[in-house]
């Protein structure tokens, strides 16, 4: 896959929606959460279209606190999972990629700070508007040995969320995709966060 990835979104969207493109414009992804579900379902397709599902992430219960995420394709192939980790992860967002029960990365935000100044200027009148301007989080994806694999960086942007992936590190292709479902999902719920 070629990088950096720009992922955006509509903010005032009923379901959430999102989509990844490679530096080509190239649609490579297109993320649609089910809206109205007890827990949480998201296809993610190979199309706009939303005619060829490529892979599913479904949420193991309804409270979504501690819940795990699942990954698979079209085939029912697991492909790993992620889980917010709890209490840890107020101040600071914090997810656990996990295969076959392994913790193999750990996605964490760069400057908790950044997420503070952005919740406290958005809800100001007129200045918050600006805010996704200014407060731009960044989030780090890291092997257990420390080594940061991926980053996805939060972009200026006025009626829609941008964000950037970008790849540090030369990694296999299934360990690639399942970080980028990983980034995807933490996405979809630090957004519902805040």
């Amino acid at each position: 896959m070629q990088y950096p990835l720009s992922l955006s979104f509509k903010k005032l969207a009923l379901s959430p929606q999102i989509s990844v493109r490679d530096p080509s414009g190239q649609i490579r992804f297109y993320v649609k959460q089910k809206a109205f579900k007890l827990k949480e379902a998201v296809t993610v397709f190979a199309d706009e279209q939303q005619t060829r599902p490529l892979f599913y992430m479904n949420a193991d219960r309804v409270i979504d606190f501690r819940a795990r995420y699942h990954f698979t394709d079209t085939a029912n192939n697991y492909i790993g999972s992620i889980k917010r980790q709890g209490a840890r992860s107020i101040w600071r967002a914090r997810y656990d990629i996990e295969y076959n029960g392994q913790v193999v990365f750990t996605i964490q935000e760069e400057n908790p700070w950044m997420k503070v100044a952005d919740a406290v200027f958005s809800e100001l009148p007129i200045v918050g508007m600006f805010a996704g301007y200014v407060f731009n989080p960044a989030y780090s994806v890291t092997a257990p040995d420390g080594r940061v694999l991926m980053r996805l960086v939060k972009e200026p942007a006025f009626l829609e969320g941008k964000f950037r992936i970008e790849e540090t590190l030369d990694i296999p292709e299934h360990e690639e995709i399942r970080i980028i479902l990983s980034m995807l999902m933490m996405l979809l719920l630090e957004r519902r966060r805040g």
